[in-house]
């Protein structure tokens, strides 16, 4: 994908209009991303839709680098007092195009990752471009983990799409969906149940969080 931003607006809206029919109560049902509800996962969006180098630098500065900080100090600031003050904040950014300093690839993954994070708790599907998710998860299955990625929790392992022809590495099969396959490779252990082969056990150890001493 040379061009990333039609592709970009066209989730912006798309997750608008998934969104606006919602009821109240549904704007806090947990994400797929710890701690952030449905209305939180939509600010941070629009924070990083907002956010060019200049931005990035600085708000990084006033998280003292933290980046998970910076993350919250987002979502702190664009969560609307209501959630439809927010999807009027969405709906004011479909048009930007602007970016941290990463890769324009980094903008897909957010759009569809991110977009997966508020559709699954609710119940929505959406069929995603076939090469925009192929994109996606060769960008990710590259990046180290403290980046975001999962170069060294996929490392060792053969992922085979079920729906596509979508491969990557040696070892034991992990087989699923492409879209399962991009969103187990941002992290999203939601999705192993959906995954079958022998490398399933595998990958659920190596996500596994470490036992208390």
């Amino acid at each position: 994908m040379t061009d990333v931003w039609p592709f970009v607006r066209q989730e912006r809206l798309a997750l608008l209009a998934d969104l606006e029919p919602l009821t109240p109560e549904r704007w806090e049902e947990p994400s797929l991303c710890a701690g952030w509800s449905v209305h939180d996962v939509l600010a941070h969006l629009v924070d990083v839709a907002r956010t060019s180098v200049p931005r990035f630098v600085l708000t990084m500065a006033r998280a003292r680098f933290d980046f998970d900080r910076q993350n919250q100090d987002g979502v702190d600031r664009e969560r609307g007092a209501t959630p439809a003050q927010t999807l009027a904040r969405w709906r004011a950014v479909a048009d930007l195009r602007r970016s941290p300093p990463a890769p324009r690839v980094t903008r897909v993954v957010e759009e569809i990752v991110h977009g997966e994070d508020v559709r699954r708790p609710l119940g929505i599907t959406r069929a995603y471009d076939a090469g925009a998710v192929a994109d996606a998860f060769g960008w990710q299955v590259r990046t180290s983990e403290s980046m975001g990625g999962t170069r060294r929790t996929l490392a060792g392992l053969r992922l085979v799409a079920t729906d596509t022809d979508l491969v990557h590495g040696e070892g034991p099969r992990v087989e699923g969906r492409a879209l399962d396959l991009l969103l187990v490779s941002a992290g999203r252990t939601v999705v192993l149940d959906d995954l079958s082969g022998p490398g399933v056990s595998t990958l659920r150890e190596r996500f596994r969080p470490p036992r208390s001493p």
